[in-house]
């Protein structure tokens, strides 16, 4: 259904880089999401009076507010698309990451609700009446509840939406959930034991699960996650195809919200190139990132000295030190600037996050190494964090 839809409402339905298509998508997903939702929690709710189960109750009125997620999650969307302005130059996209993450509060209060609900159902049992349509109905809940998962997840990869994503998990958790309650209700008929409140306990933990699990999907990029590795891998693709570009690194990505991306990076050059052919390549690379992975780019050109043979066989050396000593470290940047008295080997260094070793530690072992090549050398490293982690 939703995929008919999508032929007869979103133009240009696979240029999904668009954030005008990503917005068509989020409006139809939450549109169809309210529809579904309510119809399910009308039914369950009918079946929750007439078989007197605190479980269906609680799994109706968890659907009431997968019904007010989706329409928080439609709004999110609309708002994100709206064009930047002068209040907010980068856009609205993380808008869309909010609207998430008020699904994720939503679904954790839910939970807690359910719990205390189900608990006074275990100290004050009561009898659940069997009925076939409750049966029925909980059973087609499962089904659309699946329909809502298998499409939420499709778009939401279509798309790399983590709201979308997350309302996927939401529904999966739903499925379980109701099929929880369905084996209340079969158990309670079958033996006559009153599961119902322990059961309703278990609906609650699935629904704080996935609120958990929203919370999650929409929390890091808010604070701020490293870019998706095949972003970068086509970033450095795109720049390292052109032929005066020697290397990169310092790459930095600031996400705005999906199709709103801020990119920075240093380009290593030739020290003895022609600069005006080199920025005007350099401005080149830059338009043809923003056209082909609509980002907006600044690149940093860094002259490096290519046809000296002692700098270049000193960099080997430099190289082969920092690599023996720590694999995970790596090094750009390299300049010798000599002097009457002493030379300044100047460089900078990438040491991951989780590096066990400190900075000042790492720096002195280079520095004492570099001095045993010659006496005269004089190590001035800046230490950069790997912001990165998925760049060369």
């Amino acid at each position: 259904m939703v995929s008919l839809l999508t032929k007869i409402f979103i133009k240009d339905r696979d240029n999904t880089s668009s954030p005008q298509v990503r917005q068509a998508y989020g409006v139809l997903c939450g549109t169809v999401g309210i529809f579904l939702n309510i119809l399910l929690f009308i039914g369950k709710f009918l079946a929750g009076i007439i078989s007197n189960s605190i479980a269906v109750t609680a799994d109706a009125f968890n659907n009431l507010s997968d019904a007010g997620s989706s329409l928080i999650t439609l709004i999110g969307f609309k708002m994100a698309g709206q064009k930047p302005d002068p209040g907010h130059p980068f856009g609205h996209g993380r808008i869309e990451y909010l609207s998430g993450l008020l699904v994720s509060i939503a679904i954790l209060i839910m939970a807690f609700e359910l719990v205390r609900s189900s608990v006074d159902k275990i100290i004050h049992p009561q009898a659940v009446e069997f009925s076939l349509i409750t049966v029925i109905i909980l059973a087609i809940s499962i089904g659309v509840k699946l329909y809502m998962t298998f499409y939420n997840k499709s778009i939401g990869k279509k798309i790399d939406s983590a709201a979308m994503s997350a309302t996927a998990m939401d529904s999966l958790s739903d499925t379980m959930a109701t099929t929880v309650v369905l084996i209340a209700a079969l158990v309670g008929k079958l033996t006559g034991l009153k599961i119902d409140g322990y059961c309703g306990i278990m609906v609650a933990l699935f629904i704080f699960y996935a609120g958990y699990c929203a919370a999650k999907e929409t929390v890091s990029p808010l604070l701020g996650q490293p870019p998706h590795p095949d972003f970068v891998k086509n970033v450095e693709t795109i720049v390292m195809s052109y032929e005066h570009v020697l290397g990169i690194h310092d790459m930095i990505v600031h996400d705005y919200g999906p199709g709103r991306v801020m990119l920075s990076l240093h380009a290593e050059v030739p020290a003895d190139g022609d600069i005006l052919t080199l920025h005007d390549m350099i401005d080149n690379i830059e338009h043809r990132l923003h056209n082909e992975l609509h980002c907006e780019a600044v690149i940093h050109m860094d002259p490096v000295v290519t046809q000296d043979e002692q700098i270049n066989a000193l960099k080997s050396r430099i190289s082969e030190v920092i690599i023996t000593a720590y694999p995970e470290v790596c090094f750009h940047d390299f300049r010798v600037v000599k002097g009457p008295t002493h030379t300044n080997i100047i460089f900078d260094i990438v040491v991951p996050f989780h590096y066990k070793k400190n900075d000042e530690e790492i720096t002195n072992y280079i520095s004492e190494q570099i001095r045993l090549i010659d006496e005269t050398y004089m190590a001035v490293i800046q230490v950069d964090k790997a912001y990165n982690p998925h760049a060369l």
